[in-house]
């Protein structure tokens, strides 16, 4: 191994042990600190079953903001700024949604409904992925061959993304549609959903929550120790030398980006597939925006996105409690709460948090 990938390496695996009880230590304190709030807002009226149930809810909601987060950290540690999310996500949940309907229709007439139903969540979830990657396939053209502004390239997806579902939706999709299969049922893991406490909260989810999950460590395990993480990470940082030691900065590139439209598209079939069984304009609310927010919260870290999902999660999660057991409290004050702590953690974060040195930086082979 070189000198240059050995700095590299070096420099990664002592961030990490600097950063890794950190992260630990928020998490858990987060942790406890929602537990106290929830039961000093809500009170006597239901004590800890609330407490549970939100955090239970708080993963679910935490889950497309993970999947914006990760397509984040995929794109930018090889040095590709990504906004195009929100686009990519809103796609995907049209896509899914339509497939999903239509594919159901045609199934049921040839065999039971929970199977046909079944067949039909799995073809939408993958026709989700592919949306996704065809137009994370044309951003990836544009900011790399092309060497095009990778934020304007972003931007026009997002728009293109909003006027071409918009569109489909009043065409299709508006009115005189049959019933469709539903959403993905809960799956209880044997024996772990029954601990207490951990257990409804972690292993009593919808399949993508799991998947998100596995994600979460699958990245981290992938970027921080394998050589593929180790090649990506010398893009991101430092493409030249990257490319002076036979690592090809294009196709390292082309491949990361096009695996976060694959996480892109997971977190957009997220809204149609688990979320609910219906699609609406602009239903992604902004979401992929906020997943970027929590990707700079952990530091372009899997461990440390998730985190920050999890903390916008709770915020949104809370509103909904709150305005169960608490109609005292006006609406708008709980419905605030995400977008303040979107702020409050980009005011603490953004100042401490360094991108990839080569973040959003074309390059030129000499």
């Amino acid at each position: 191994m070189s000198t240059v990938t050995k700095t590299i390496s070096n420099g990664a695996r002592a961030s990490l042990r600097g950063t890794r009880w950190v992260t630990v230590l928020i998490g858990a304190f987060g942790f406890f600190a929602a537990w106290i709030l929830l039961n000093l807002i809500i009170g006597g009226q239901c004590r800890d079953k609330c407490v549970v149930d939100t955090l239970a809810q708080t993963l679910r909601v935490a889950t497309p903001i993970a999947f914006a987060a990760f397509c984040g950290v995929m794109c930018e540690r090889a040095g590709v700024v990504d906004i195009g999310i929100e686009g990519k996500m809103l796609t995907a949940a049209m896509v899914a949604y339509a497939v999903n309907l239509f594919s159901f229709q045609i199934f049921k007439n040839s065999m039971d409904v929970a199977t046909a139903g079944s067949i039909s969540r799995s073809l939408a979830l993958v026709a989700a992925v592919a949306s996704s990657v065809l137009m994370q396939l044309l951003h990836a053209v544009v900011s790399i061959k092309f060497k095009a502004d990778q934020i304007i390239s972003g931007t026009v997806i997002n728009i293109m993304a909003l006027g071409v579902t918009g569109y489909l939706y009043r065409q299709f999709l508006a009115q005189n549609l049959p019933a469709g299969p539903g959403t993905f049922p809960i799956l209880q893991i044997p024996l772990l959903s029954q601990i207490p406490i951990i257990g409804p909260i972690l292993f009593q989810q919808q399949p993508l929550t799991y998947i998100m999950l596995i994600l979460a460590f699958l990245i981290h395990y992938m970027l921080f120790y394998t050589p593929w993480g180790l090649r990506t990470r010398a893009v991101g940082e430092h493409p030249r030398a990257a490319d002076t030691l036979g690592i090809n900065v294009f196709r390292t590139r082309y491949i990361n980006v096009l695996l976060g439209g694959v996480i892109a598209g997971l977190g957009g079939a997220w809204f149609t597939l688990e979320a609910v069984d219906v699609f609406n304009p602009q239903m992604t609310n902004g979401l992929g925006f906020i997943g970027l927010a929590a990707m700079i919260f952990g530091k372009w870290t899997p461990f440390g996105a998730l985190i920050g999902a999890m903390i916008f999660g709770l915020g949104n999660s809370i509103t909904t409690t709150v305005s169960i057991y608490r109609p005292d409290i006006p609406s708008q004050l709980p419905q605030m709460l995400p977008y303040l702590l979107t702020i409050i953690v980009l005011t603490g974060a953004v100042g401490r948090a360094t991108p990839p040195a080569a973040d959003g930086t074309a390059y030129e082979k000499q």
